[in-house]
């Protein structure tokens, strides 16, 4: 797989992949850190950063920044859109037909659109509740 998208298989490279490309998920660089680390692997920080931008960049990984200071690596790269929960910090999928959209705007001439992400960002309104936080109400 590496090799079809002209990346070179080293060891690190070949962990990252299998842990990674085990089915659909969506794994911070730290969480792969962790899984490798669980697995007995010793890869640096750097060396999981590098290769996860890598793998985004030639198109096996999709980058997905959910805020400013989170970021994660979907194994999906077909177009779709995602629910990320803000209270457990877990993202998930939603097919595009899941999600309607009517209008775009206007583009200079000299722009195309590539493509539309959405992040739905949600909460337990349960855990909410418990906290003391009140359910919005219609006025």
């Amino acid at each position: 797989m590496l090799r079809e998208h002209s990346i070179t298989p080293t060891q690190p490279r070949v962990l990252i992949g299998g842990l990674l490309f085990r089915g659909p998920q969506h794994l911070s660089a730290d969480q792969v850190l962790a899984g490798l680390g669980a697995a007995g692997c010793e890869v640096s920080r750097a060396t999981v950063y590098n290769t996860l931008g890598l793998f985004a960049e030639r198109g096996l990984l999709r980058e997905v920044v959910v805020d400013p200071s989170r970021l994660f690596y979907d194994t999906n790269v077909d177009p779709h859109h995602h629910i990320f929960h803000t209270d457990t910090g877990v993202l998930e999928d939603i097919a595009t037909d899941q999600v309607g959209l009517t209008a775009f705007p206007m583009l200079p001439a000299h722009l195309r659109m590539e493509g539309v992400d959405i992040i739905i960002r949600v909460s337990d309104r349960m855990n909410s509740l418990e906290s003391g936080a009140s359910l919005p109400t219609m006025d």
